[in-house]
């Protein structure tokens, strides 16, 4: 067992309301994909209210920046769910349900095994990634680090 899993957080800016037309489709492949990603060999925790809505939740100035942030036990078991799972199919439409982002949305980095991050967490490694790039802190699927060395 790894001392370190992987944890992702992912940002867009939606077209609409989550309950307006332009969203529906989106809005309603959600429990889906949710449930393809929490059924995924290496799947650890994503975030959620009680409700099990991470829409919901914005941490961030914009009102209209959605949020998905997850653990997996490794980098290849979230690249299987996110380039080689029904996920494709969502991410192949994202353009219809998100705005054109400029900067950094997708940021990956190494937490204890059994850390839940939290949102300011995540919020303080994108960040991180924007202004300094990927390093060991933080990074991206295309310039991944490894985990650190567990000291015993």
């Amino acid at each position: 067992m790894s001392a370190h899993e992987l944890a992702q957080l992912n940002i867009g800016v939606i077209k609409g309301p989550m309950d307006s037309r332009v969203m529906a489709d989106f809005a309603a492949s959600l429990e889906r994909i949710n449930s393809v990603a929490e059924a995924a060999p290496g799947f650890v925790w994503r975030l959620q209210t009680e409700a099990g809505d991470a829409t919901a939740i914005r941490p961030f100035e914009n009102e209209n920046m959605l949020v998905n942030m997850s653990v997996w036990k490794d980098l290849d078991s979230l690249r299987k769910y996110v380039y080689h799972s029904a996920h494709v199919d969502v991410m192949r439409r994202r353009r219809e349900w998100f705005e054109q982002f400029d900067g950094v949305y997708v940021a990956l980095w190494w937490v204890a095994a059994g850390h839940t991050p939290t949102t300011d967490e995540a919020k303080h490694r994108l960040a991180h990634l924007e202004a300094h790039g990927p390093t060991a802190e933080v990074f991206t699927f295309k310039q991944p680090f490894a985990p650190p060395i567990a000291v015993r």
